[in-house]
């Protein structure tokens, strides 16, 4: 049989993000240029191949599409299949198909929004284009994909687009193969696309078009707050150098001290307020454009408002067309911060958001194009070493799916945790995990947490057979899946932390050291854990190790009042100590004498052996603060002024010896203690430099206990870049393979699909000594 001769037909299925990234013009134009005839479509499984050709061609076809698939495309996988008895083999040519929708639609890679283009953006600045300033333009490479997504496939009548009919001239283009937006179907022109509208808050017209943006731009340079509608949902945008303006905002917003973002024309106008590295920068330009923390230079040119007392900046570039033309008009910085009250939903519909951000923005700059999924912008920080630290995963890199290491029999859904809430349907070997939702505290996030579980799973055509929950019994996400009248399979919180970090290196349950510090969790012997090691071996879970536990004097509000954990650590050192550590922090004697009594009495006071909140004692106690005003407020704090602090300087003594009970090991804080009470007169940020080092010393101390070469680091005290760094560093020069989050983040916001894995492997508890 000659290979170059004999013709071969046959189906190649390939899976992964294969839709709305000009996937099936590459595919046509890679087909005609081998010769091979046939067709390629969109279906609910990725994209299908009928392809008829010799064996050499079809070898080269499937090669070609694995190795030179668009920059925006994710290939999971490609497999021949052969095709259908009775199915005519294609005669002449090679085309594009009408999508298939009769299969199942689990495991189609859902495209995510990317921001416009090098291309789109020479035609937005050239005068002679058709589309010049158009700030809806778009093409296969970039724009909005899953925001206007509406069902798969992806096609045009399945998004927000349809009611847009295309006219002659973008007809032309998505019907001409050498067109750049051949099929692309966002595909829109300033006479048949969307159209912009500036309105006041009672919803009254003022202008559209190009008149709307102009008067948007006029009115952010006078110091107007002005809610502009972008691709996944509604930013609150002002001048970020006016200090009145941002005061003002914060005030509307009710958002006191939590930094706020800022968004730059481009890099030469960021390189003014902050110092940009190499891997910041590509992270900047790059199609996802998440937030990025950049330090911040001397005298950045920023309102001190914007992110006070902080040495970063969230920065971000134009994520999308009108973001660019808006930038380029106004020609300074501008907040750009998610449009709602704080820890409220985004707001995606102009009539909601009018409602809802009535008394906070001044004018409403919208458009026509519904946004059919809220999806809010990404953050990432990065380490010492360039490392990237995924804090929100949204816009440019959600919903792109997970590979499980085997398949699951059914299709589940995870609920996620409560506080910075994310959902997943796994099914397969994939897991499709939404974009960040938020906390679950109030009525507006639950029905988004709600309505996002009902879209990913009509959007995947999925029927569901079962629900993963967190083990906190009060947590909405456990009550919605114990209400849902559906089998649920509970997973415990730290250990679904470290099963994330497992899911996305690929390792498996056996001779891995998890380490899984945060805020709270709920622990298997019904305590607040959060400073834990978990051992896995033989696919069972241990705890092998904890921080020394202690109580929450109030509880919640011990959360908030960080004076509250220093009294509690203090106490450990005796009454008198304790008392006088209340009064120098502003208790009052009777305030001092009800937080001593539920102390010793239990009342209202939570056993917690949270790293988290050992953060928040901390920093009390070397003076840098005394409440949270925003999450995570203190031991951001400790790692601000660490960071000033000499990186050779001293360790706090945290004693590592056997527990007594509820595990193996325990690391013992009350040395660190005493050494910051008797020093308190010494360099505050010396002394959190040396809390750091500790800490990490104390972590591998323990790791070298537990007789394996792997350690996995998770929770959303991983999320500081200082702790990460020196943890990484520290364990691989002792010997250890370390396994940290890159592409999910280390907080709650990838604990669902911690809890996939949990259920692929059926493993959920953590056992106790």
């Amino acid at each position: 049989m000659n290979p170059t001769t004999t013709q071969c037909d046959r189906l190649l299925r390939v899976r992964g993000t294969v839709q709305g990234v000009g996937f099936r013009p590459f595919v046509l134009r890679l087909a005609r240029e081998l010769g091979v005839r046939g067709w390629v479509c969109n279906d609910a499984e990725g994209v299908l191949v009928r392809a008829v050709g010799n064996a050499t061609q079809l070898g080269q076809l499937a090669d070609g599409i694995v190795q030179r698939a668009p920059a925006a495309a994710r290939v999971a996988g490609v497999e021949w299949l052969d095709p259908l008895p009775g199915q005519p083999p294609p005669v002449n040519g090679f085309a594009i198909s009408e999508s298939d929708l009769t299969a199942s639609a689990v495991g189609t890679g859902v495209p995510v929004d990317l921001a416009p283009c090098a291309d789109c953006r020479r035609e937005l600045a050239d005068p002679a284009d058709r589309r010049h300033g158009y700030p809806f333009i778009n093409c296969t490479q970039c724009g909005p994909r899953y925001s206007l997504i509406e069902a798969l496939p992806y096609d045009r009548p399945r998004t927000t687009m349809a009611c847009f009919r295309l006219c002659p001239a973008c007809e032309r283009e998505y019907l001409d193969p050498a067109d750049r937006r051949f099929h692309a179907e966002p595909n829109a022109c300033p006479v048949c696309g969307p159209r912009l509208q500036l309105t006041d808050p009672a919803g009254s017209p003022l202008a559209d078009g190009e008149s709307a943006l102009v008067q948007t731009a006029a009115a952010l340079q006078a110091g107007r707050i002005v809610a502009v509608k972008g691709v996944g949902g509604f930013h609150l945008m002002a001048d970020a150098t006016n200090e009145a303006v941002v005061a003002e905002l914060r005030r509307r917003k009710h958002r006191e001290e939590k930094p706020l973002a800022v968004m730059f024309r481009d890099l030469a106008m960021l390189r003014r307020a902050a110092e940009v590295s190499p891997a910041a920068e590509a992270l900047l330009l790059s199609p996802q454009a998440p937030i990025v923390l950049v330090p911040k230079r001397a005298a950045p040119g920023l309102a001190d408002s914007v992110a006070p007392g902080n040495p970063w900046v969230g920065a971000l570039l134009p994520s999308a067309p009108l973001h660019l033309r808006l930038l380029a008009a106004v020609d300074r910085p501008l907040i750009a911060t998610s449009a709602n009250l704080s820890d409220e939903p985004l707001c995606t519909d102009d009539t909601e958001a009018r409602t809802r951000l009535a008394g906070i923005a001044d004018l409403f700059l919208g458009h026509n194009r519904a946004i059919a999924r809220p999806v809010d912008d990404s953050v990432v920080r990065f380490t010492r070493d360039d490392s990237p630290i995924l804090l929100r995963r949204a816009r440019g890199y959600a919903p792109t799916p997970c590979t499980l290491p085997a398949r699951l029999a059914e299709t589940i859904v995870c609920v996620g945790a409560h506080m910075k809430n994310t959902v997943a349907v796994a099914s397969g070997d994939q897991v499709v995990l939404s974009p960040h939702i938020g906390d679950l505290d109030g009525a507006a996030t639950h029905r988004v947490f709600t309505r996002t579980i009902e879209t990913l799973t009509e959007l995947f055509a999925a029927r569901v057979t079962g629900l993963v929950h967190d083990k906190h019994p009060d947590y909405v996400s456990t009550r919605h899946a114990l209400n849902s009248g559906l089998p649920c399979l509970a997973v415990q919180h730290h250990l679904a932390h470290v099963l994330a970090v497992l899911l996305e290196h690929g390792h498996t349950a056996d001779g891995v050291l998890g380490v899984a510090w945060d805020g709270t969790g709920y622990g298997e012997d019904g305590t607040v854990w959060g400073g834990e090691f978990i051992l896995l071996q033989a696919g069972r879970a241990r705890r092998f190790a904890r921080l020394r536990p202690f109580r929450l004097a109030g509880g919640e509000a011990a959360v908030r009042d960080a004076r509250r954990v220093a009294v509690a650590l203090t106490g450990a050192l005796g009454d008198e100590a304790s008392r006088g550590l209340a009064t120098r922090m502003g208790f009052t004697p009777s305030e001092t004498t009800t937080l001593h009594t539920m102390l010793a009495q239990g009342i209202n006071s939570p056993v917690c052996s949270s790293a988290g909140r050992l953060f928040d004692g901390f920093g009390a106690l070397l003076g840098l603060g005394r409440r949270n005003a925003f999450e995570g407020q203190l031991p951001l704090g400790v790692e601000i002024a660490a960071m000033q602090a000499p990186a050779n300087g001293g360790e706090l003594p945290f004693r590592v010896h056997p527990a007594s009970t509820g595990a193996d090991w325990e690391i013992d804080w009350q040395p660190a203690v005493e050494t910051v009470l008797t020093a308190r007169r010494q360099d505050a940020a010396a002394l959190a430099g040396a809390f750091h080092r500790g800490l990490v010393r104390a972590l591998v101390e323990v790791a070298c206990h537990a007789g394996v070469k792997t350690v996995a680091l998770s929770g959303g005290c991983f999320q500081n870049a200082l702790l990460r760094s020196l943890a990484e560093t520290e364990l691989v020069r002792t010997g250890f393979q370390v396994l940290a989050p890159r592409t999910l983040p280390p907080n709650d916001g990838a604990i669902a699909a911690g809890q996939a894995l949990g259920a692929l492997w059926h493993l959920t508890d953590v056992e106790m000594p």
